[in-house]
């Protein structure tokens, strides 16, 4: 009798607090199942669109081997519009940027490295700017191209922007600015492989390259 009356006891207290607290357990329990599931959800989204965009990127390579720019410019633009989300989307556009400027169509590899310089990641956004403001500088569009390379970039990557901004600068024949941007492209990466050419280019408009530090 004791245990019944003692069970009694429980589920009443029970009953007192689900009346209290249960409709908002109700809700928390249903906000985190929805959590769980949408999470789960993009999770799958993800991986899904990871594997769509796989295998455009495999096409638009077979494009790029068949040198049929316009297959990889199609491709290209697939991926933007489908899975520009990706990691293969910024790849896809400099690979088609790389394909157009060999198929001389500038207008098209300029675009495509546009959109990679404005939706890809740091270091695909650096590399797009940079091979932008190389095309830009061999149409003399020079004041375009030195907007391309203004804005912080990746650590890694100041040094070939700062040599870029030189080779801008010295064809608008601002001799000391562009000495200015060779030294800073040299003391932004002392084991740049190119160092001897941005040295030649510096010394080329006047420039001096310092002795470096313990040499005889």
């Amino acid at each position: 009798m004791a245990y019944d009356l003692e069970e009694q006891e429980q589920i009443a207290s029970l009953k007192a607090w689900w009346d209290k607290y249960g409709n908002a357990t109700t809700w928390v329990v249903i906000a985190a199942l929805a959590a769980y599931s949408g999470w789960t959800g993009w999770k799958y989204y993800e991986r899904n669109q990871s594997g769509q965009a796989s295998a455009l990127y495999a096409e638009l390579q077979s494009a790029v081997e068949a040198k049929d720019n316009a297959k990889v410019l199609r491709a290209a633009g697939d991926m933007e519009s489908k899975f520009g989300s990706t990691t293969y989307a910024p790849m896809a556009a400099l690979v088609a940027a790389k394909s157009a400027f060999e198929a001389n169509d500038l207008k098209s590899a300029k675009a495509q490295l546009q959109w990679a310089a404005d939706h890809g990641a740091d270091e695909f956004r650096a590399v797009a700017k940079i091979r932008l403001a190389g095309v830009l500088l061999d149409e003399k569009a020079y004041d375009e191209a030195l907007k391309v390379l203004s804005g912080d970039v990746p650590a890694q990557f100041a040094s070939a922007v700062a040599d870029r901004k030189g080779d801008v600068l010295a064809a608008q024949n601002k001799l000391a600015e562009a000495r200015a941007a060779y030294q800073a492209a040299l003391d932004a990466d002392k084991k740049n492989p190119g160092r001897q050419l941005i040295q030649l280019k510096l010394e080329a408009i006047g420039g001096s390259v310092p002795a470096e530090k313990g040499a005889a």
